[in-house]
């Protein structure tokens, strides 16, 4: 019985461990959008930009503890094993005058206990610090929406390339079952003296080439899969499969509107501007410090000294003490600190607002390049689009005028040859205007709207 148990055991594990491979193994599906949001929700470097988003808010938290009560307690208790002497004139003790005896003062035992709190009532440099942390928080806000946006682009960009590959694949499939059929029609041809050796030899070597370059291909489509995972932050290991087809892909021109573009649309810009806003605190917070500060402080607690330490115990032998205060404090002279310190920040207001003026200059031109990079790549498209068709269309002639006699295996070699040369680049055409589309809609900051 327990043989049987043993092996009935070990193959419900095995039938476990084949379900969990399966299940492992079954490629999960995604469009575009799914994608996207699955690398917004697994991608290491949001991770990141969202626990620096989590920090600045903490650090609001900090700043504002700042204007809070402060308490404090503490407590102790300690033995002077040598009692410090103090020099007393040896006259008092009926000594000779102008000589000094030690004596002790300080009981062997001594305590302190105490609780002090204080209440900052104003500073200046803490009410604006509070809303350069707010302001802070929101530009940590702003470079996660960068980082999200950033994250977005990649991930578009290895998705059409998934894409792109695949149809291709396809394509190459589709021609090489044309072409065998084609080398089988020809070897027949050959048996029955129709046509020569060399008619088939040249079939044979288009049929090999098609052959690696459909290999090729699927070492492309592995690549470019790893990289889109990558850029999901999926695991390399998981199966994947993409659900959107390119004829659903719209690239155009007609949805593009330059002309009511605002600059606050890119996050670039955004965040340099809340950089901009962050260099006046700092002005105003550097010239704050010359205003006084006022607090409100308080301390009570008690004392005791005795020879005996059991003395530390009796409430008796303990001194109360009270202390409720308000302190003021007014900067005079700091050596002119704050004075270049203020031209330091003054400065780098002064260089927040060249790179303003850069960053516009920036976008300016990549608002032009990319607008213009669309248009030809969509002109190119369809130049090649209509190539392709004419390739297809030759080939399908020449492979028709062989099969009747009337034409030469040669011109049905280079038919093919012009068809995936026309197909290649066809679809080399219609990656890059996918690409322009994508760095396009980057470039106006509609690829993702917030």
């Amino acid at each position: 019985m327990k043989t049987i148990s043993k092996l009935f055991l070990l193959v419900l594990l095995s039938a476990f461990n084949v379900s969990a491979s399966q299940a492992q193994n079954t490629p999960q599906a995604f469009s575009l959008k799914q994608a996207v949001d699955y690398a917004l929700q697994n991608q290491e470097r949001l991770k990141i930009a969202q626990n620096e988003t989590k920090i600045a808010n903490a650090k609001i938290g900090e700043i504002r503890a700042i204007g809070l009560p402060q308490v404090n307690i503490g407590a102790e208790v300690g033995n002077n094993f040598i009692p410090q002497s103090t020099f007393l004139p040896a006259e008092i003790f009926g000594g000779p005058a102008g000589e000094f005896l030690p004596v002790e003062f300080t009981p062997k035992f001594t305590g302190s206990a105490a609780i002090s709190a204080s209440q900052l009532l104003f500073n200046g440099s803490y009410l604006i610090g509070l809303k350069a942390a707010s302001t802070y928080s929101q530009l940590s806000a702003k470079q996660l929406v960068q980082t999200e946006i950033q994250t977005t682009e990649q991930v578009t960009k290895a998705y059409y390339t998934v894409l792109v590959s695949h149809a291709r694949r396809e394509l190459l499939d589709a021609n090489l079952s044309r072409l065998d059929t084609l080398l089988k029609q020809t070897k027949e041809m050959h048996k029955n003296g129709f046509v020569e050796k060399l008619d088939v030899d040249r079939l044979t070597v288009t049929y090999n080439n098609l052959k690696i370059e459909q290999q090729k291909t699927d070492r492309l489509i592995e690549l470019s899969e790893t990289l889109l995972k990558f850029q999901m932050g999926m695991n390399q290991q998981e199966a994947i499969t993409l659900t959107d087809k390119l004829d659903n892909v719209e690239v155009d021109m007609n949805k593009v509107n330059t002309k009511d573009f605002n600059y606050a649309n890119r996050i670039e810009y955004a965040i340099l501007e809340t950089q901009r806003d962050l260099a006046t605190l700092d002005i105003r917070n550097i010239k704050a410090g010359y205003y006084p500060s006022l607090a409100l402080n308080a301390r009570y607690g008690g004392n005791m000294a005795n020879n005996l330490f059991s003395a530390v115990t009796k409430p008796d032998n303990w001194l109360s003490f009270g202390y409720v205060g308000i302190g003021l404090q007014i900067p005079v002279f700091d050596g002119l600190s704050k004075s270049y310190q203020t031209q330091q920040a003054k400065l780098r207001l002064e260089n927040a607002n060249h790179g303003l003026n850069l960053t516009k200059q920036s976008i300016d031109l990549q608002l032009n390049s990319s607008s213009t990079n669309l248009t030809n790549a969509l002109q190119q498209l369809e130049s090649q689009k209509q190539n392709m068709a004419l390739a297809e269309d030759i080939a399908r002639v020449a492979k028709i005028k062989f099969q009747e006699g009337v034409g030469s295996n040669l011109e049905v070699v280079n038919a093919e040859t012009d068809l995936r040369t026309a197909q290649t680049n066809y679809y080399a055409a219609l990656f890059d205007a996918l690409i322009a589309k994508v760095d396009l809609d980057v470039a106006t900051g509609t690829l993702v709207q917030k």
